[in-house]
């Protein structure tokens, strides 16, 4: 237990928003660090003295962990301009949240903004604590101005490196990640108004630096002082809003040992992708020669015709005894920023770290569709409103129906039988099978979508499959799909439209995710036990395909008994 202390002492890396990290623990690890022994004691002599004292006073597993996080306006300055942002106690990286397996989190939460709030804590499985799930509209109304809340959860089972994030309007980008000059509650309401795509980003950022490549950013670079001859851990985590990104350290291969807060088996690659809220820790050895080391984070779209912000972000990665005024070592090349093949490469490549319990009976199958829509233009001034595809107006969908927050949170409409809110006719399979990758669209009329509240009704314990499909209806593109409530077994992964009779499937040790991305033009299979009761939002992570409606509710029911029933509501719940 003693070295698995001091993976909390090793550097995350915000990749590409306004987010931060878990950092848990877990007996299971020892497997880990038999395996990699070297790694661990390496680390023993990096450990500032004061970190591990206030390590070797952490209670065990089980204990209360109080938090008081504002939500405070932060001024800025990037790119030669300042702006004011929505920070957490006006920090960035925000407050990280230590815990261990099993604690119990108390978070106040106090809203001193204009703005509305809410906070997801992505990734957290929120077992019997639906009502602290966090996004606006599903599971709670956002506090709003002046307003307090405090989220309760306990962390059963788990542990590794997960990610909060606000869960309302695109407030969740600030200043990490994708960076933009402009108030992004407003960019959001003129992308909806305009119809069509959002703007690209002025720049990215590594942990909130934009890095020498971008204007007035000479100096605005993240650093890592390494060790010669020691092996690092480092946390990346996709805090990204619009887009994936690749990752990269010169002359340096990266081994992945845990995706989404799950070990896994240790994969050596030149290179990772991350989408939106994805976290990847990866194993680094500095066993170059003295010097400083660019690290690269650069797009991934996969899309076609879409604009993007092709400027890399560079970071440092300096080692000890290297000049301060170093020419850095150029990144390794990333892939091209529609290098397909590259993401499916260390998809096909990661295993989880143990034999999983993979559900091998399946009781209820599911199949959605994902992908664009574009609606006919209503507007008596299109120019204006209608700017998405061929005059029309952008939307996204699964099963083609395109989802429509209800204006009170549907849990508590759900959990209080209040109608008129939603209905409960989500198809659990398109109404209509096709050549889903290529066709069959041949008139504009065919590229429209549905839209409402509509949700799937999932019985307690039900063990569910589910396809992903991609669709071509505008264009294929990869989507982030993210589950809240739940993590599964990515079982199937492919290209093409998904045919029973010849995927295959790892029913062994297939990884264990919150997060996947659905291949572009391709399909994703994925298994779980509905054991834990609520209303569990399943959408694209990709922010604004998540504002076009790319997403679905899941409701599951009640089992028997009060540790299969949903609690009731705190007394502090806001109210719309």
């Amino acid at each position: 237990m003693g070295q698995v202390l001091h993976l909390k002492r090793l550097p995350s890396m915000l990749l590409c928003s306004h987010l931060i990290t878990y950092f848990f623990r877990n007996s299971k690890m020892a497997s880990l660090i038999n395996s990699f022994k070297h790694v661990f004691i390496s680390l023993l002599f990096l450990c500032a003295h004061d970190m591990l004292q206030v390590m070797a006073k952490w209670p065990k597993g089980g204990s209360t962990r109080f938090y008081d996080f504002k939500v405070q306006m932060l001024k800025v300055t990037k790119l030669c301009h300042a702006r004011n942002i929505v920070t957490i106690n006006q920090m960035y990286p925000g407050p990280v949240v230590y815990a261990q397996e099993d604690d119990r989190l108390i978070i106040k939460l106090t809203n001193e903004t204009p703005y509305n709030a809410s906070i997801h804590w992505h990734g957290v499985r929120q077992i019997l604590s639906c009502w602290s799930d966090g996004p606006s509209y599903i599971t709670q109304c956002p506090v709003q101005s002046g307003q307090t809340f405090t989220y309760e959860f306990t962390l059963i089972k788990q542990k590794g490196t997960l990610f909060w994030h606000a869960h309302f309007s695109w407030l969740r980008a600030s200043v990490y990640g994708e960076y933009w000059n402009k108030d992004l509650v407003q960019l959001e309401r003129n992308v909806l108004a305009s119809g069509g795509p959002a703007p690209v980003a002025e720049a990215y950022t590594i942990n909130g630096h934009p890095g020498p490549n971008y204007n007035c950013s000479e100096n605005d670079v993240y650093q890592i002082n390494v060790v010669p001859g020691k092996t690092y851990m480092l946390r990346l985590i996709g805090a990204l809003l619009h887009m994936e990104c690749f990752f990269s350290i010169a002359n340096h291969k990266l081994t992945i040992v845990e995706a989404d807060g799950e070990y896994t088996k240790p994969l050596t690659t030149d290179h990772v992708m991350l989408g939106p809220g994805q976290t990847l820790n990866v194993l680094v050895t500095t066993d170059q020669k003295i010097g400083r080391y660019s690290m690269a984070m650069g797009p991934y779209m996969s899309g076609q015709n879409v604009t993007i912000q092709n400027i890399t972000a560079i970071a440092y990665f300096q080692y000890l005894g290297a000049s301060p005024h170093s020419v850095a070592f150029p990144a390794s090349l990333l892939p091209r920023f529609d290098d397909n093949l590259a993401v499916k490469t260390v998809m096909d490549g990661l295993k989880s770290l143990e034999v999983g319990n993979v559900p091998k009976e399946i009781d209820t199958n599911l199949f959605f569709t994902i992908g664009f829509n574009v609606n006919k233009c209503n507007s008596k001034t299109p120019k204006q409103n209608c700017q998405g595809s061929n005059g029309g107006v952008m939307a996204a969908s699964m099963n083609n129906n395109s989802f429509i927050k209800p204006k009170i949170s549907l849990l508590q409409a759900y959990y209080d039988h209040i109608n008129g809110y939603f209905t409960e006719d989500f198809p659990g399979s398109p109404l209509k099978f096709y050549d889903f990758v290529n066709g069959p669209n041949s008139a504009p009329n065919d590229t429209g979508s549905t839209n409402g509240t509509r949700t799937k009704v999932i019985e307690y314990g039900s063990r569910v499959q589910l396809i992903l499909q991609d669709t071509g209806t505008v264009t294929t593109e990869n989507h982030p799909i993210h589950f809240h409530g739940y993590s599964f077994y990515v079982v199937g992964y492919g290209s093409g439209n998904y045919n029973p009779q010849t995927a295959t499937f790892n029913l062994v040790d297939p990884p264990y995710m919150n997060t996947i991305g659905v291949p572009v033009g391709g399909w994703a299979a994925i298994r779980f036990v509905a054991d834990n009761p609520g209303v569990w939002f399943m959408h694209c992570h990709l922010e604004v395909h998540m504002t076009w409606g790319l997403g679905v509710a899941l409701i599951v029911k009640n089992g028997q008994g009060p540790m299969e029933t949903l609690p009731h509501p705190p007394a502090d719940m806001p109210r719309c």
